[in-house]
């Protein structure tokens, strides 16, 4: 006679054979792209903010601005990747594949709060046009768009992560804001049409704004249980319909545990319960190869018997 334990935590979250293979996390997210770019792009900031200062160019600040929102940006990235490996605890049996989702949301309100910033301080200058030196403009501003091109190649290796993706957003924006500034700069030395620093600044911000709204919907989407974009809702339900021996499905759901790991729960009318086994071992093969979904969690039901 077996003597029943007193289950853990760690043997609650256990995988044993026939249960889904996914990992709480990535495991082959690696931290050091986000370190390397936190590193170079805090480094440059401190420059570009007394530089830009010190030149008085809004273009340049904008920049400086950038920057350090970027650091801030890689350094919640780098924090969010570090919480999402840890274990699953009793408090959060799912892990901590969230934060990430949750860093890049951050991330993206933060960057809103700039692109304000930038476009009120610009409309001011407008009406009061303020003397720069667009020699330093120049010079600081080739400086820094050369690190944010080593920057952006550095995370780029590392596109399929949320978090990563976010985060570049942010050194894009930087690139551009670097090539206004470098205009911006050009154009005030040569010519001393001062307006052109805040209208480039506008002209960069309108862009950046673009690509900070699609890291929120996306990391908005997750955060909220959507439904994970390369699934086809309907066709999953016909799909599962459409497998022998299962005469209905309902309360169906499907969404993103952690980025790039869906998961799907629901209930299944059969006509005996005796053949579940196989039909649930058809419908396991029939959702991994046709959705990419091996986290899977049905209840079977005797047809005629389930309240809807």
């Amino acid at each position: 006679m077996q003597t029943k334990t007193t289950p853990t935590t760690e043997h609650l979250h256990a995988h044993r054979d026939g249960d889904a293979k996914h990992a709480h996390f990535s495991e082959k997210r690696s931290q050091s792209a986000l370190a390397i770019a936190l590193f170079m792009t805090l480094g440059f900031a401190v420059i570009e903010v007394l530089a830009g200062f010190a030149s008085n160019s809004l273009a340049l600040i904008s920049d400086a601005g950038h920057m350090v929102t970027d650091a801030a940006s890689l350094g919640l990235a780098l924090l969010a990747q570090l919480i999402a490996k840890r274990r699953p605890s009793s408090s959060y049996s799912f892990g901590f594949g969230r934060a990430e989702a949750l860093a890049a949301f951050v991330n993206g309100l933060a960057m809103l709060a700039v692109v304000g910033w930038i476009v009120f301080e610009a409309i001011q200058r407008f009406s009061q046009p303020q003397p720069v030196q667009g020699g330093m403009v120049l010079v600081v501003a080739a400086i820094g768009l050369a690190i944010n091109l080593v920057v952006a190649f550095v995370l780029s290796k590392d596109s399929d992560n949320m978090n990563t993706r976010a985060a570049l957003v942010h050194v894009m924006g930087d690139m551009l804001g670097s090539v206004a500034a470098l205009i911006a700069g050009g154009v005030i030395m040569y010519t001393g049409w001062m307006q052109i620093d805040p209208l480039l600044s506008i002209l960069v911000s309108l862009l950046i704004l673009k690509s900070t709204i699609g890291v929120l919907r996306e990391s908005g989407h997750h955060l909220m249980e959507g439904v994970p974009s390369h699934i086809d809702y309907p066709q999953l339900g016909r799909d599962l319909e459409a497998v022998p021996g299962v005469l209905a499905v309902h309360d169906l759901h499907v969404w993103d545990m952690s980025p790039g790991h869906p998961a799907l729960i629901g209930h299944i009318e059969i006509a005996d319960l005796q053949q579940w086994p196989q039909i649930l071992a058809a419908i396991k093969t029939m959702l991994l190869a046709n959705h990419d979904i091996d986290h899977v969690t049905l209840q079977a039901e005797i047809s005629g018997t389930c309240e809807h």
